[in-house]
């Protein structure tokens, strides 16, 4: 049975529209920064990794609590933000575990955070066009995940590369879900001001 999102419940979420802005952007700027600086070396990445996480998981958070009152799903949204900080704890107590743990901690979080990403894209999908940006970040982060787990032994430079080319996608599909969010919080604005009782 598929979790579906009134219209009264998209709108609220819509008033969230810049924590999935700000999700998308942050995650653009550590995929260029993985790119562009991926001498850095797995301790810079890790921080890296463990700041975009705890950032992430907070966004998720407010977005959640944000939406509890109109959204029977609010609590999805808390569960992907706490997965997240946790993850990015792990990643900021442990920074010299072995590489292969931290892959493993890193696919993880991908799959579950992808999951609820898709969980959203189908509440989301009979309210807004474009829903699909939201199951495209979550089918990627899936595919990131399993890729990492399915070949753990990728050099540090490649493991760079491929969380590097994550995040742009990632982000850039959340980018575009926030927008169109902020168009629907727009026309909501409108809606609320306008008279109805002529």
């Amino acid at each position: 049975m598929a979790v579906r999102l009134d219209m009264a419940g998209t709108v609220a979420l819509a008033r969230w529209w810049w924590t999935f802005v700000v999700r998308g952007l942050l995650a653009i700027a550590f995929g260029v920064l993985a790119f562009f600086a991926p001498g850095l070396g797995i301790a810079v990445l890790v921080g890296l990794f463990a700041a975009w996480a705890l950032i992430d998981g907070v966004t998720s958070l407010v977005t959640g609590i944000g939406g509890r009152n109109r959204d029977k799903s609010w609590w999805l949204e808390i569960l992907e933000g706490v997965v997240s900080i946790i993850a990015g704890i792990i990643a900021l107590v442990f920074p010299v575990l072995a590489a292969d743990v931290l892959v493993i901690i890193i696919a993880a979080w991908a799959i579950v955070t992808g999951i609820f990403e898709i969980i959203a894209a189908i509440r989301l999908r009979e309210q807004i066009r474009g829903e699909f940006w939201l199951g495209l970040a979550g089918l990627a982060s899936i595919l990131f995940g399993v890729i990492l787990l399915v070949f753990p032994g990728v050099g540090a430079l490649s493991l760079v590369w491929l969380i590097g080319s994550f995040a742009l996608v990632f982000g850039v599909f959340l980018v575009i879900l926030g927008w169109r969010l902020r168009g629907i919080n727009e026309m909501a604005k409108i809606d609320a001001a306008r008279d109805y009782s002529r």
